[in-house]
């Protein structure tokens, strides 16, 4: 099998990408990028002179590869997959896919002109439970879908200082509390299949949390999404909560699936629980429990996030390869996933309103957006720049970001 030479921007995230081409067959690692001197040299150390290292990405992208992984700054990736593609590169995209719509549209007809592929680098639709509810629904045992719940709730205070070390301009510090939202959308929409067309946003209030750490958003967003079908899903996400949650759930008109929730004494995103009738109007309550997969030889059982970071890899090196059926995200499902979000904070700063969402596969829509860059982002927003908080923006002494960075200082 000939391998599929791997280059890797971001030695934090991207490590486990690294660890895929590593540990597997199909893929080779060839080359890594990152403008962070000191932690290159240290991965230099710990993998060898076998692999090229760049801090320029234009040179990176000089290096004899077939795909280039994206898994630097969140509200980054378009630019650097724009650049990728134009190079004849596949690309994996981490999550987000970007940060605005002006970027999404060009991010679109680079994907389209370049004819290469493109996924994203959504884990938890891969998780074992979100997974198997999607064989579930597309096997027709759930009947049609109604309604769907997703939650992503990270109480990040305990790793604040490892992710943004102490970087008062880092982009987590100054996102939008609905930005960072494919955790909780991302694995209803790729359950469905369904298209979102409207909805309608919630902001929780900025918190003690929040200010701890230096966060300049509210500590959580709700989401109420309108599917093409008429039903709906709510998404809740958030860095500022108490407690953490992983949980999805789906009604269909033949019963209910969901997964238990992270801090269960049940298995988490593993296990599954299910009430489903044999046939629409039964209403017979026959409610079971099971951890998918459990009784098979594992593939993933040492990879992070539930063991879905490995397939996120594998069905895109497949991909490649020419196998038309590996399950990856393309641009389209990535955008049904983030648009919510950014239509949803909107939705918030207009009072609650209803906002619609556009559908970029459709050439026409792209002209509207095509120089929006609304966003909380003032390098790239311009005059087009939105707080961070929908009250406006906190204000945060320099010293918190000091006590944060020195916590990360001191390990």
């Amino acid at each position: 099998m000939n391998k599929i030479r791997i280059g890797v921007l971001g030695i934090g995230r991207g490590s486990t990408m690294m660890k895929y081409c590593q540990t597997q067959q199909d893929a080779e690692l060839t080359a890594i990028c990152d403008n962070w001197e000191e932690g290159l040299l240290k991965k230099k150390i710990e993998l060898g002179d076998n692999i090229a290292y760049y801090t320029s990405f234009d040179k990176f992208l000089d290096h004899d590869m077939d795909a280039v992984v994206l898994a630097n700054y969140a509200n980054e990736h378009a630019p650097y997959a724009i650049r990728a593609l134009e190079r004849d590169k596949h690309v994996m995209s981490e999550v987000l896919p970007c940060q605005t719509m002006s970027e999404a549209v060009q991010l679109v007809e680079a994907i389209e002109k370049s004819g290469k592929i493109y996924a994203y680098a959504e884990n938890y639709c891969f998780m074992a439970a979100p997974a198997h509810m999607r064989k579930l629904y597309r096997s027709g045992k759930l009947g049609a879908f109604e309604y769907g719940e997703g939650e992503y709730m990270h109480n990040c205070e305990p790793i604040w200082p490892k992710i943004t070390k102490g970087n008062k301009d880092h982009w987590r510090n100054n996102m939008y509390a609905n930005f960072y939202c494919t955790h909780s959308i991302g694995p209803l929409i790729h359950i469905t299949g369904l298209k979102p067309v409207s909805v309608t946003g919630f902001e929780l209030p900025f918190n003690a949390r929040m200010e701890r750490i230096g966060a300049k958003s509210g500590s959580a967003a709700l989401e109420l999404i309108t599917l093409e079908n008429g039903a709906v899903i709510k998404s809740l996400h958030g860095i500022g909560c108490s407690k953490n949650s992983v949980w999805y759930s789906i009604y269909g008109s033949l019963g209910r699936v969901e997964s238990s929730r992270e801090d269960a004494q049940y298995g988490a995103y593993n296990r599954i629980f299910t009430n489903l009738d044999r046939y629409e109007g039964e209403c017979f309550n026959r409610p079971q429990t099971y951890c998918p997969g459990s009784d098979e030889p594992s593939l993933t059982q040492n990879w992070e996030h539930g063991g879905s970071d490995y397939y996120t890899m594998h069905n895109f090196i497949n991909r490649i390869i020419g196998d038309k059926d590996a399950e990856i995200i393309d641009i389209y499902e990535a955008l049904d996933m983030f648009l919510p979000g950014m239509f949803a904070y909107r939705s918030v700063l207009v009072g609650g309103m209803p906002m619609s969402i556009p559908d970029l596969k459709i050439p026409v829509q792209r002209e509207k957006w095509r120089n929006d860059t609304w966003c909380a982002d003032s390098s790239v927003a311009k005059e087009q720049l939105v707080p961070s908080y929908s009250k406006g923006n906190p204000v945060i002494p320099d010293e918190t970001y000091h006590k944060v960075y020195e916590k990360w200082k001191n390990g």
